[in-house]
């Protein structure tokens, strides 16, 4: 899993091939241009443990600057540039990076960052030119191509989506050990998904999230080649596994829901038989879309859930969802633990706090108050999440505890009202949330985004609530709806905190 082997070993296979663009990274490029950023961070007085921050769009300049990082022992944090100057600059100041490197395109949000951030010695730009900023391209022209002399392995230090409130920092402990020696994930995509030398990876989501930059990073650690999308679009998608005979591919449930709503004559003209494994994470799937999705993709559906932590670890196959649907599978990494508000621990079926045993140890950067909130006196890590488990072991989520709608003493989940809408063809997405009511204490919201052909307005806000009462308990329905776009990171989750300022827009109907 050393990069110098791989490349020794691969030489002109491409490692990074970017959508339709034609731009690519072969194995010796990676290598090359890699090492070069590597002796320009040691020659700035950047060793092991220190934090540099990628704050660039999807491009193919991305992995050499990570891939540097990576074999230096430093942590790099990739900022969500979807996000405010404000959290951005947060960031890139909370995680002490003393490097920024930054897209062109990117250069204002950038300089604020700068701005705001003492720790910060150095500046470089990528893909253009900006007046009085470095550029990345001269600072590493003369520098060596070969390895630098004290290469041990990096970490990838992420923040939470921050959907509910500020992001967090999520620092990880460093292992110390030589490069190559690869990350858990590294050797989990191997182990377990069957990534190897033939795996032609696609990856639709955005680098600065968990899952698309580790997998593409596991990719190459398993002598594969990634087809990088600059931004997901379902047509486009499957296009990109026609072109590429893609072998795996990652998405959430939004993607899997564009997919479905495409022409069906859309959605025959690409030959998608090559797929051998199509995995899905990030948000709960709806039984229904996935029921489609394993109808079409066939019985090569994997579910994992999991949270940048990185403490506990599930995943299902087809074969396994298909004798327990709605499952996010079986424990992988940890050991799962359903407890009540007292912290005891529930029996099969009865739903509580999803809770991890036998894991590794994290912190939240800065904030001791979250890190304690997120372990017990027994060590376990909780995300927040409730479910349940069954009788063999397989975890059900219910929904994040902060979404939770408490109605007249009854607990509704959003996301099964949510899977209940998102699949009606004048609903383009949609979320639930709790609104305050004198009488029952909570009530149920939903904010509808229409399909193009859809029309917004009072019979169909009749016609969604009364489809809700047809296949849900009728306490269950929404009692209002706001048509609007929902709020969603690139990730697929939906931004809570901006909800409120949605539901709160004029000439909300209520029933």
């Amino acid at each position: 899993m050393n990069l110098t082997e791989l490349a020794t070993q691969y030489e002109d296979k491409t490692a990074i091939a970017m959508e339709n663009s034609g731009a690519t990274l072969t194995y010796r490029e990676l290598e090359e241009r890699s090492n070069q950023i590597a002796h320009l961070f040691r020659s700035r007085g950047l060793g092991p443990g220190d934090h540099i921050a990628v704050l660039m769009k999807n491009q193919l300049e991305v992995f050499p600057v990570v891939w540097a990082a990576q074999r230096s022992g430093l942590f790099y944090t990739p900022v969500n540039w979807h996000l405010s100057t404000a959290e951005a600059s947060y960031i890139v100041a909370n995680c002490g990076a003393r490097m920024l490197i930054h897209s062109e395109s990117l250069g204002e949000l950038a300089a604020a960052a700068e701005a705001a951030s003492p720790a910060l010695n150095s500046r470089l730009v990528v893909g253009g030119d900006l007046d009085e900023v470095e550029s990345l391209e001269i600072a590493i022209s003369q520098l060596p191509t070969t390895p630098i002399s004290d290469e041990s392995e990096g970490y990838y230090m992420l923040y939470s989506s921050g959907t509910t409130g500020r992001p967090k920092g999520i620092l990880p402990t460093l292992t110390g050990e030589s490069f190559g020696a690869g990350l858990g994930i590294d050797h989990l995509v191997g182990s377990e998904f069957g990534f190897g030398s033939d795996t032609v990876y696609l990856s639709p989501g955005p680098l600065y999230h968990a899952a698309p930059l580790g997998w593409t990073m596991g990719t190459v650690r398993n002598g594969g080649t990634a087809v990088v999308m600059k931004r997901f679009d379902a047509e486009q998608a499957l296009q990109l596994i026609d072109e590429f005979a893609v072998t795996h591919a990652q998405f959430v449930p939004t993607m899997f829901v564009r997919m479905l709503k495409l022409p069906r004559a859309t959605r025959n003209r690409y030959d998608i038989s090559s797929l051998r494994l199509a995995v899905h994470a990030a948000a709960p799937c709806a039984v229904e879309v996935k029921e489609r999705m394993i109808d079409w993709f066939g019985p090569i559906l994997t579910e994992f859930y999991s949270g940048s932590e990185g403490t506990g670890f599930f995943m299902i196959d087809t074969p396994d969802w298909l004798g327990h649907r709605g499952s996010v599978g079986r424990a992988v990494l940890g050991v799962v633990h359903v407890c009540d508000d007292d912290g005891n621990e529930l029996e099969p079926g009865e739903v509580g706090t999803i809770w991890f045993g036998d894991v590794q140890r994290f912190e939240y950067l800065g904030d001791d108050a979250k890190t304690a909130e997120a372990f017990n006196d027994k060590g376990w890590n909780t995300l927040g999440d409730l479910g349940h488990v069954d009788e063999d072991g397989f975890l059900y989520l219910s929904a994040r505890r902060s979404d939770l709608i408490l109605s007249g003493g009854v607990n509704i989940y959003p996301q099964e009202i949510e899977d209940a809408l998102i699949l009606h063809p004048a609903v383009e997405d949609v979320a639930v949330m709790g609104q305050p009511d004198d009488e029952m204490g909570q009530r149920v919201h939903a904010i509808v985004q229409p399909s193009p052909d859809a029309t917004a307005g009072p019979e169909l806000e009749q016609e969604l609530i009364e489809h809700c009462r047809a296949n849900l308990a009728h306490f269950k329905a929404p009692r209002s709806i706001t048509f609007g776009e929902v709020p969603r990171l690139p990730s697929g989750k939906i931004l809570r905190r901006d909800l409120i300022g949605i539901t709160a827009a004029p000439g909300a109907a209520e029933h």
